[in-house]
């Protein structure tokens, strides 16, 4: 038997027309190019984005068509979020971080047929522009007073593009599974990966993120939007915060700039925040300096990489700031888990809240997590067994984005191999223990050992090379490169430094290189990266 109840798609237009109808009075603070404090409220973001979709539909956009954005966080790229998704496209967030081949092949093989893109970023993409095959347009995220010099192809400036749009649109239906947007992931091993969301899994998701327990934003709040847009979406805010009316403060391309940021919080009262352990150590440094305490806040929410107990208790002690610690990724659309203190936790002995409030939390609603050995066996929630995280859910990858080869990650049907190593209690609160696949995670951002290697590797003065990941205070970890010369040999930390400048982002170069007579190898002969891991535990780099 069956239920009686109404079978309506869930689609992102309909959190859209109801954040007009009921909050349309919000306002949305942006610090952009071309104005270093712009306010505007939902109804105009929505009656822009009407516009935007009639001028999209003008340039040839039609349902499934991917729309590129390379741009930070601010009101025209929330436009976008909703304009693109709602009449059927795809947005397609890029992030002008990565190295610039990525960029030009995730934009190839997306087949961006526009692309919009912040005058900061320019540069970047005219230069690549000759090496795009299937992007017609670029639009300048700015005025026309802003708009930026390029070499390549005309430009035009977004304020124009969409000018001649008029603001009435009629957001069409379509089945609830229609792709939404789109996302890459950093590329640790090989090419960046697609990660392809639905109208559903976005707006469970979003449901999701607005859980007490989550980033639990409400209509009282007001949330400086840290996370980038161009990063999973950034965990969903761009759609939580409008479907209850959290007033948005999106600090552009001052996202990492702790005095910008304090600022923001201070003028413009932002209750909650969510970003990575880097900005918040931005922040508490500028704030330390200044002497200044971070009123109103009240909430951070971290995630992206393991946040430093000493940043947890310093925004608890210094700010009266709590710290919810959460993890997840870019196939999880992010949220996995959240890191919610128990009831009495306030009477717990310090030792004892410290040493729960560096886990990652316990899985949200709608996220189910194993850990299997290597070969795939289930092990048991003791909190003392490690194995490989693995995950299924709603609002979860099945599989990516048009794949150059079978993904392993996605080998056991139904469930998505997260590469991240873990406990898990029998409550089910998760403790990251290592990463699978050695991948550096620094700054909350993939920095892949393996590239490394094999581009040092190429030096004709070393034999082999090996990359860990070492401690760091400020970035969690950073990369620390490890070689043997060829025979008779002697190449320099600059030698070898250098060569890597121009073939990797400037931001993987590592901090130092050692040199060793020979690696440490496993049985079946790879480089043991466990063992230099345990050799270096104490090693301190130059910039620590």
């Amino acid at each position: 038997m069956k239920g009686l109840m109404m079978d309506t798609p869930l689609l992102i237009k309909d959190i859209m027309q109801h954040a007009a109808r009921c909050h349309g009075s919000t306002e949305v603070v942006s610090v952009t190019v071309d104005n270093p404090r712009h306010r505007t409220t939902l109804a105009e973001i929505f009656r822009r984005a009407r516009k935007l979709a009639n001028a999209l539909q003008a340039a040839g956009i039609r349902r499934g068509d991917r729309v590129g954005t390379v741009a930070w966080n601010d009101y025209r790229h929330l436009e976008l979020y909703y304009a693109v998704s709602c009449m059927g496209a795809v947005l397609h967030t890029i992030n002008p971080r990565l190295f610039p081949e990525q960029v030009s092949y995730i934009v190839n093989h997306a087949e961006d047929r526009l692309l919009f893109v912040d005058p900061l970023v320019m540069p970047l993409i005219d230069a690549l522009r000759p090496q795009f095959g299937t992007v017609e347009r670029v639009i300048a995220m700015c005025d026309e007073a802003h708009l930026p010099q390029a070499a390549n192809g005309p430009v035009t400036d977004y304020e124009s593009f969409i000018a001649a749009g008029e603001d009435q649109f009629d957001w069409p239906d379509f089945d609830e599974h229609t792709a939404s947007s789109l996302c890459y992931t950093s590329g640790t091993t090989g090419h960046p990966k697609g990660v392809l969301f639905s109208h559903r899994s976005t707006v469970l998701h979003n449901y999701a993120a607005l859980i007490g327990d989550s980033i639990g934003c409400t209509r009282r709040d007001t949330i400086l939007m840290v996370v980038p847009m161009f990063h999973v979406n950034a965990w969903g805010i761009p759609y939580a915060g409008p479907s209850v009316g959290t007033r948005l403060v999106m600090p552009g391309p001052k996202m990492g700039d702790g005095a910008t940021l304090a600022t923001l919080i201070t003028e413009e009262g932002c209750t909650l925040a969510a970003g990575v352990p880097t900005v918040w150590q931005a922040l508490l440094a500028h704030a330390r300096a200044a002497k200044i305490k971070l009123s109103p806040l009240r909430r951070v929410s971290v995630g992206g990489s393991a946040c430093p107990l000493s940043i947890m208790t310093e925004f608890r002690e210094r700010h009266d700031v709590e710290v919810l610690h959460a993890w997840g990724m870019t196939e999880m659309s992010p949220i996995g888990t959240l890191n919610s203190p128990p009831r009495g936790f306030e009477d717990w002995p310090r030792e004892q809240q410290d040493a729960l409030r560096v886990r990652q939390g316990q899985p949200v609603l709608g996220v189910q997590m194993k850990i299997v050995d290597d070969q795939g066996n289930e092990l048991p929630l003791d909190g003392r067994t490690s194995g490989i995280v693995k995950v299924r859910g709603p609002w979860i990858c099945g599989s990516y984005y048009r794949p150059d080869e079978p993904s392993e990650a996605h080998a056991e049907q139904g469930w998505f191999a997260t590469g991240d190593v873990a406990t898990l209690e029998p409550d089910g609160t998760m403790t990251i223990t290592d990463r699978a696949k050695d991948v550096i995670k620094s700054g909350g951002e993939w920095i892949s050992s393996i590239d490394l290697e094999n581009t040092v590797c190429g030096h004709p003065q070393v034999m082999q090379a090996a990359v860990i990941g070492v401690r760091h205070p400020k970035w969690d970890e950073r990369p620390l490169l490890i070689v043997v010369p060829q025979p008779g040999e002697s190449p320099t930390r600059e030698d070898l430094l250098g060569w890597l400048g121009g073939k990797v982002a400037k931001w993987w170069i590592p901090d130092d290189v050692v040199f060793a007579d020979k690696l440490p190898l496993t049985a079946t002969g790879k480089i043991s990266k466990l063992q230099l891991r345990q050799q270096y535990a104490g090693y301190v780099l130059p910039t620590a």
